[in-house]
């Protein structure tokens, strides 16, 4: 695999991050994952103003011009052979504050780090599709929005992760988290969205969870075929 790594390509055996990296340290970064119908990049320039606003929250500047971006995950895409009419592709953009001494002053990662990672998407099987899936509600509760915003896509995701191991340890395919009022907010790595008498129902970004593209897509889909939305 090759990957993206601060200015250049490098093989995956190269591509090393310091452990003073305060990404590693402290989840101090953002992320942002994509996905490639063949060759093109479905919404890149969503995503893209997703991570500039996640990296602005948390005073992170992105040492690459907007308009590098679209070259860098292409050549990233061709350099792993994904992201063509055989293969999507799976993208991954993550930016850490950078490397610079023990402590959470972010003044001391002069440059922050900056990684692009490829490879093949794997969808959901077409079982998934047919039969649906297993999901419990985790005891584990979305972080409060006054203490971390959902709206920055951070690599801390803890929160996640959390939930995720109660997923697995009951059989279950992912789980369903709520709020601190008990509300619903979103599964560990999607958006939620369900029917009820004829109406598309899915909460609201009050409730304290992302602001999905794909779920601002469903919405915009679902009221251009007149179909109610809660």
């Amino acid at each position: 695999m090759w990957i993206y790594l601060n200015d250049r390509f490098v093989r995956e055996e190269e591509a090393v991050v310091s452990v003073f990296d305060h990404g590693f340290l402290y989840g101090d970064g953002v992320y942002e994952t994509i996905r490639s119908y063949g060759s093109r990049i479905f919404m890149l320039d969503q995503h893209l103003i997703r991570l500039r606003r996640s990296a602005d929250a948390i005073g992170l500047t992105i040492p690459i011009p907007e308009h590098r971006w679209p070259v860098l995950l292409h050549e990233a895409m061709t350099r792993n052979d994904v992201g063509h009419e055989r293969t999507d592709a799976y993208l991954r953009i993550t930016i850490s504050r950078g490397t610079g001494d023990i402590g959470l002053d972010p003044g001391l990662c002069p440059t922050p780090t900056v990684v692009i990672m490829t490879k093949p998407l794997h969808p959901p099987s077409p079982e998934h599709y047919r039969s649906g899936v297993t999901l419990i509600v985790a005891k584990t509760r979305r972080n409060l929005p006054s203490a971390l915003s959902p709206q920055i896509k951070a690599t801390n995701f803890l929160n996640n992760i959390l939930a995720k191991r109660e997923a697995i340890a009951a059989g279950a395919f992912d789980s369903v988290l709520l709020n601190w009022e008990s509300h619903l907010t979103e599964c560990t790595v999607s958006n939620l969205f369900f029917c009820r008498a004829g109406r598309l129902c899915t909460p609201a970004l009050a409730c304290g969870l992302l602001d999905g593209i794909t779920r601002d897509i469903v919405i915009s889909l679902a009221r251009e075929s007149q179909i109610p939305v809660d």
